[in-house]
């Protein structure tokens, strides 16, 4: 074991924190151990230099990873692939004669009046697998104990589980992303120029930062100072929790199929950008008595859409950039939320399974670890896209 002298480093510690002296630099290169990865040559004892050092302690990184995507997850069948929704289109109401009466008039009440129902057919599914070998003989002599074989096999399992879980969130994360471009497709696609038209806003796909300069704003805000804006930030709150009472009510308004839809409060989901929320709880919620009046809806936080980018910018955590299902490319950023019923968007008939092969000859086996699910969107459910631009 290397033992390194420190009484100067310290000393010199005890003066910096009493005061006695300016901060200087420390050199801590022998001081913090980081590890490597193969043992070297010094790993001797320090009294007759022939005795090889033993590990003392063995401990697996292990931590489960539970992952933290919106509650899209939809129960599972086991025969049949095809998910069928039906829904029945509202009918017109007709005169009642009851009250206008002639006499000698036949009054026909043998017509058929046929229901006007519609069904729609997912049979759309992806699938990936995770393959992992293993050993037991050829990794005992790294091991004292069986115990400790069992947690290293343990957090190869855990490494596995947490494979699936990243991948899984991330799929949930594309069909909420997707259903959001073909949203704004809807409202703010210009066909003259064949592009998104950022500039303006729909009735559900909800520019916030064109209605606050359009309406409120004293001064006109840019996106990127917006989101710690104080005005806007209870601006855009209060739009937001607007859309759960107008959602509730039946309308055409809030979906790309125009079908007469509402959504209850107990159907509906809302996803907000942590950087959003945030800024609630800090620049509104933190000076306000009665807090329960400036809240926003009930609601799940991301910390991005598609990814974090390598700094965590709010341009990257609010950007999504996607060839949508309609084939169309979408490259938007400042998300800020989403608003949807529980039948817009689904991962339905989730499967998971292992199979596993053993290899006679080398004494290992290899498990393939599998997953499917179908990942859809309904486009005549409402769903509603809050975001700056």
């Amino acid at each position: 074991m290397n033992v390194e002298q420190v009484y100067q480093l310290v000393n010199t510690t005890v003066s910096e924190i009493m005061g006695e002296s300016v901060i200087v630099q420390e050199d801590l290169s022998n001081i913090v151990d980081v590890g490597r990865e193969i043992i070297s040559t010094n790993n001797l004892d320090n009294y007759v230099k022939k005795l090889v050092n033993h590990i003392g302690k063995v401990i697996f990184d292990d931590r489960v990873y539970k992952g933290s995507v919106p509650s899209v997850l939809r129960d599972s069948w086991e025969y049949g692939s095809i998910l069928e929704k039906i829904t029945a289109d509202i009918p017109e109401a007709k005169e009642n004669e009851s009250w206008n009466l002639v006499d000698g008039q036949t009054y026909n009440q043998d017509v058929f009046h046929q229901p006007q129902v519609s069904a729609k057919f997912f049979n759309n599914r992806v699938t990936f697998e995770v393959p992992v070998s293993f050993t037991e003989l050829q990794v005992k002599e790294s091991f004292s104990n069986r115990e400790q074989l069992n947690g290293f096999l343990s957090m190869i399992f855990n490494a596995v589980e947490k494979a699936m879980t990243i991948r899984l969130d991330n799929l949930v994360m594309r069909a909420i992303n997707n259903m959001t471009a073909e949203t704004l497709l809807d409202d703010l696609f210009d066909e003259a120029n064949n592009t998104l038209d950022l500039t303006k806003t729909g009735t559900k796909a909800i520019n916030l930062l064109a209605l606050y300069n359009a309406n409120y704003a004293e001064e006109q805000l840019e996106p990127g100072s917006a989101i710690l804006n104080p005005d806007f930030i209870r601006f855009a709150s209060y739009v937001i929790s607007l859309y759960k009472d107008r959602m509730s009510k039946i309308s055409t308004l809030f979906n790309v199929g125009r079908k007469e839809r509402f959504t209850p409060a107990s159907d509906l989901t809302t996803v907000l950008l942590s950087d959003f929320s945030s800024a609630v709880d800090v620049f509104l919620q933190s000076d306000v008595f009665n807090k329960e009046l400036t809240s926003l809806p009930k609601h799940e936080t991301v910390p991005y859409w598609q990814g974090s980018g390598t700094e965590y910018a709010f341009y990257d955590v609010s950007k999504i950039h996607v060839k949508t299902s309609s084939k169309k490319e979408v490259e938007v950023s400042g998300i800020l939320g989403v608003m949807f019923d529980v039948n817009a968007v689904g991962v339905a008939n989730l499967d998971r399974r292992v199979t596993t092969h053993y290899n006679a000859k080398a004494e290992f086996y290899t498990n393939y670890y599998k997953m499917d699910a179908g990942y859809y969107n309904d486009l005549n459910e409402n769903f509603v896209v809050f975001f700056i631009g």
